[in-house]
Formats: structure tokens, sequence, C-alpha cells
């Protein structure tokens, strides 16, 4: 009960001509990031942070958030009318998306995936409403031991759930940890690794690094690949959304399933791409018409589209409430908060209620909004795509560089953005994720706060970060995690043995 009477509070944040204006302009700046190639929702956010300076803190997370459900809407479009994956957890949308809309089938697709996000949204957020304040309370009682145990739990998920090779990973965090440390130490006050340089004694802001890493790094490599888009045609009518709305019910199974495997997906890191693929395969293997997948049925085009969405959702439950980003999105909204003055985590609900309920109040309304616009503008997004590349790819650069620029207003970050990029671009071409430096520069100073903290709670014993009842299975699971990978080799390798005697 108190639940629901804190998020009808939310709605009445939420619900101010200029909120809902917010959320609105949001959703159309969203879904512009998700049409145009080398951007995305991470990206969106991240350049765009800097307008959010001088807003509330409430309608900022709103904006930034729209930006990440619209730039979600985005991918789908490119995903079912040009066949390019406006983001990874789109590839699964491609398989039957692009031959329903080849078929004319366009509108009947492209009505199903939102309305697929729009329930999978829904359903994560009924859980989040219910969870979050639950997994709050309890991370009350946390102090510095139990917060650096949970730093460790998530970056051991990175490493080891992230979908890349866990040495690469491992390399991308410590270099993380390696520019966050750049600067001045937050303890000794001494300076670390600027070599004598006053520029570096500022460190590196995040924000400049997300943008030159995501925004300058997809641009790189969207130049070096080339760029052709041949789109299908598409008219939305009101008759093709009524005929698909009546036929959603029958695929409720799928639905439900999917939901649940977004929602569960959506606390690993990176979790929405796994959860759009496990969704589609489970859809395929429970389906009548299994042999018709991959070539354009609306089952496969909504089994991908309410688990990515759901996951994209469930993300924010372990921002909101530990002050740990389940995706790169988040983890750009966690520096955001940090920016605006508000402390991530638990306390956040103690202190700001009125900004935690508004978010999660948002998520419900904002994605029935985005909903509704993206189904009336379909055709002006996809005429986005019509403008030719050498224009969209110098006017993004000079997005990304006002951003940049607008962090500190100083030129140093214009460098730092364009070094970042190259930085990005190479750890794309050599297969390295950037999620988790981006995590790790974020996290940081946190997690080396907690650690210097709580090894001065124990007078230097590291078996402070063992004590119960919380700090203690959360760094075992940690390390059950981390080295779950290598245990399962082993075993592989010792079945193989036993196969061949």
């Amino acid at each position: 009960m108190e639940s629901l009477n804190n998020l009808m509070m939310g709605f009445g944040v939420f619900f101010t001509p200029y909120n809902i204006f917010v959320a609105v302009i949001g959703i159309f700046l969203g879904t512009i990031v998700g049409v145009l190639p080398g951007l995305g929702g991470a990206n969106g956010v991240a350049i765009l942070i800097p307008v959010t300076f001088m807003m509330p803190p409430t309608s900022a997370i709103i904006l930034l958030a729209c930006i990440y459900w619209g730039a979600l809407f985005g991918g789908v479009i490119t995903s079912i009318l040009f066949n390019i994956p406006g983001e990874p957890w789109s590839v699964a949308t491609c398989f039957d998306g692009y031959p329903m809309a080849k078929k004319g089938k366009a509108p009947q697709a492209l009505t199903a995936a939102f309305s697929s996000h729009f329930i999978g949204a829904v359903f994560a957020t009924v859980a989040l409403t219910f969870l979050a304040p639950l997994i709050a309370e309890i991370a009350l009682r946390f102090g510095p031991p139990e917060t650096f145990s949970i730093m460790m739990l998530t970056f051991s998920a990175f490493v080891a759930l992230g979908g890349k090779s866990p040495i690469k990973t491992l390399i991308a965090i410590f270099l993380g940890f390696a520019m966050a440390a750049v600067g001045i130490d937050i303890v000794s006050g001494k300076l670390r690794l600027t070599f004598g340089t006053t520029e570096l004694m500022g460190g590196f802001h995040f924000i400049v690094a997300v943008i030159g890493l995501f925004g300058i790094g997809e641009i790189l490599i969207t130049v070096e690949e080339g760029l052709k888009m041949d789109s299908l045609p598409v008219k939305m009518s009101l008759r093709a959304m009524l005929e698909t709305w009546k036929e959603l019910p029958r695929y409720w199974k799928t639905l439900l399933r999917g939901a649940i495997i977004g929602c569960w997906m959506g606390f690993k890191p990176g979790g929405a791409t796994p959860a759009s693929f496990m969704s589609y395969g489970f859809a395929k293997q429970f389906s009548k018409d299994s042999e018709k997948f991959g070539t354009g049925i609306m089952e496969g085009v909504v089994a991908p589209e309410v688990a990515a969405h759901a996951a994209g959702v469930s993300a924010m439950v372990p921002m909101i409430t530990l002050g740990i980003p389940g995706s790169p999105t988040a983890a750009v909204m966690l520096g955001g908060l940090m920016i605006w003055g508000l402390q991530p985590g638990p306390m956040l609900f103690k202190e700001h209620p009125e900004f935690v309920w508004g978010l999660i109040a948002s998520i419900w309304a904002s994605n029935a909004i985005g909903v509704i616009i993206v189904l009336a503008f379909v055709p002006l997004f996809a005429a986005i795509l019509r403008v030719p590349f050498g224009i969209l790819m110098p006017s993004i650069v000079f997005i990304c560089a006002i951003g940049a620029y607008a962090v500190n207003t100083r030129m140093i970050d214009i460098w730092y953005m364009i070094i970042f990029g190259f930085v990005g671009y190479t750890f794309k071409k050599l297969d390295y994720p950037i999620a988790p430096m981006v995590l790790a520069l974020v996290l940081g100073d946190m997690a080396e706060t907690a650690m210097r903290q709580a090894l001065i709670m124990g007078q230097g014993s590291p078996l402070i970060f063992f004590r119960p009842p919380f700090a203690l299975p959360i760094m075992i699971l940690a390390f059950i995690i981390f080295f779950w990978p290598t245990v399962s080799r082993w075993k592989q390798k010792a079945v193989k043995k036993r196969c061949k005697i």
C-alpha cells in the first residue's frame, strides 16, 4: 500500500506541464538518436547531459530516461525498415521484422514492436515499483564493506557475464580504474598520474570520456564501413494498428515469457541483448509455427522486443537502489545523479522520494506517450535516414563537441573527447568491451573510497570485506560469478577427456 501511495505521489510530480513537455521532447530526441547511425541510447544520454545542468534533477532524469526509451523505439524503426539494428538487442528483431516489411506488413511489424515495448516496460515497472523499495530498505543497513562487496559483485558480473572475453573485460576495467585515478587523491590530497601536467589535475570527466568512447568511436567505425540506406516504404494506418492489436493477445504466452526473461536478465550487465535472443529462442522452440520463424511472422517481432524493453527498465532497479548501473545507459545516468548533487543508492528513497517516485511514474507514463508519438510519426523519423551521411556525420560530431565543451567550458575537454574517440574506435576494432571501462570510470572513486574506509574500520585486515550478515554472502557470490567461466571450461575439458576414454 505504501508503494502505491508513493507511486501516486510520483504521478503528481510527473503530471506537471513542464515535466510532460520534457518527456515529449525527450521521446522525440531519443527516437532521432536511435534512428541516426553511429548513435544509441548511451550516446544520446551522454551528449545531452550538459543540457540538464540548469534543470531540476527530477525533470533532468525524466528527460534522460525518455531519451533512452525513445532511442529504443528508434532502433526498432531502423531494424524493421532498413534491416540495420539500431542497438545490439535489436538484431533479433531484424530476423522477422524486415521480412514482414518486405511483405508489405511494415505497419503491422512496427505496431507489434512498439506495443511489445510498452507491455515489457509495464511489466518491468511493476517489479520496479514493488521491488526497489524493499531492496533499498535492506541496503540502508550497508556500510563501507558491504558497499565495496556490491562493487565487486558488479565488476565480477561484467567479467563473467558480459559476453566478451574475460581477459579483455578485465583489461577494460583496469584502464577505467586508471583513468578514474588521474588527478587528486580523494583521501590524501596528493596528485596521481598527472605527470606534471596541470591540465590533468582535474582528471577526466566521465561525460567527456563517454561522448568520445561511444559517440566519436561509433562515428569513426561507421565512416570506415560506409553506410548505404535502402528503406522500405511505410504508411501507418489506424486499420493496420487495430488489426495488430486484435492479433497480439494470441501471443500472451510469448509476451509473458519474454517479460519475465527481460526482468531477470536486466539485472545483469548488458542483459538486454541476451534477453532478446533468449526470448526469441524460447518463442521459436515453443511455437506451433517454429518453422516459419525468420520468414516474417509477428511472434518473431514480439518476442525479442518485449524482453529487451523489460530488461532496459529492470536495469534501473540496481541503479537507484544500490548505486550500481545495470547497463551502459544506466551508468551514464548514474554519473548524472552525481553531477546534480544526488548520492545514488538507498538513501535516495529517504532523502529525495519525489525524485525516485517521479522517475518511476515517468516510466509508466512516458512509455505510453512514446508509443503514441512513434506510431504517429514513423514516416518522419524514417525520413531522417534519407539525409546524406556526409551531412549527418559532421553534424553529430559538432553536437558531441558542444556537449564535451559544456561540461567544464574548457577547450582541453574537446581534445580529450577526440582522444577517447580513437580509444573507442580501437576498442571496437579489437573487440574490447567499452561498457566495463565506462563503469570503472564512473564507479572508480566510489569503490576506492569504500575500500579504504572499510580497511580503516578493520584496522587494515581484509577480513572486514567478509563480515556477516551482508558482506560475506555478497563477496562469496562475487567470487563464484568471477571464477564460474573458468570452472565451466575445466568441466567441459574433463567431460571431453572422459568421452575420449
